[in-house]
């Protein structure tokens, strides 16, 4: 049977959506390892949304907080808001008391990526305090640390993410996430996939 990775973002520009598309990649270069993308459910209005600039949605599924459940790993993708991680993903893992009330996602690994507007607008902050999250459902969280080699140390170019997890940095939304933050990407698809594997396997 497949090691199940769920990969569960938020994305209102279409930056973490990018990210995400290369994290699936990279999990599904793992033999025996099924990654499926999945979005939290919006909480602002058409109208709103509009008024933002911000695209349609793609057709990447909504998921439910039970669905959870049926995966055997995470990797959790969203934009900052002020260092934290944006309110609808936030809202979502609101909804999921009663998973942690039976601890239902315990033990299984988890990951996190993101974007920021400015190089510091919370690369590090996010993730750590996105971090909270998965300790109160006792997941196990996965940082992908220097595994990604001499791309975590380009000092030539800008780059988003940092051992916490991939990143990318939006600017004013029209910058798109480089091949390096996407080589970054597809490297924590495939690390963490290769994680879950191994714990699924020992279990």
């Amino acid at each position: 049977m497949a090691i199940k990775l769920y990969i569960v973002y938020y994305s209102l520009y279409g930056h973490i959506e990018r990210l995400a598309e290369e994290i699936k990649k990279g999990a599904d270069s793992v033999e025996g390892v099924e990654a499926k993308l999945w979005q939290v459910p919006e909480t602002l209005s058409p109208d709103i949304l509009g008024k933002m600039g911000a695209p349609p949605k793609s057709n990447v599924p909504v998921i439910t907080p039970n669905e959870l459940t049926e995966a055997d790993g995470f990797v959790f993708g969203f934009p900052t808001r002020f260092g934290m991680m944006a309110a609808q993903f936030k809202a979502f893992l609101d909804a999921t008391g009663g998973l942690w009330r039976t601890q239902a996602l315990a033990g299984k690994p988890a990951g996190i990526f993101y974007s920021t507007g400015s190089q510091g607008g919370g690369q590090e902050t996010t993730a750590l305090t996105a971090i909270t999250q998965l300790v109160h459902h006792g997941m196990i969280f996965v940082p992908i640390g220097y595994t990604f080699g001499a791309g975590m140390f380009e000092m030539k170019e800008v780059k988003g993410g940092s051992p916490y997890g991939s990143g990318t940095y939006a600017g004013d939304g029209t910058r798109q996430p480089s091949e390096l933050e996407l080589g970054q990407a597809f490297h924590q698809g495939k690390y963490i996939a290769a994680i879950a594997k191994k714990l699924k396997s020992s279990a």
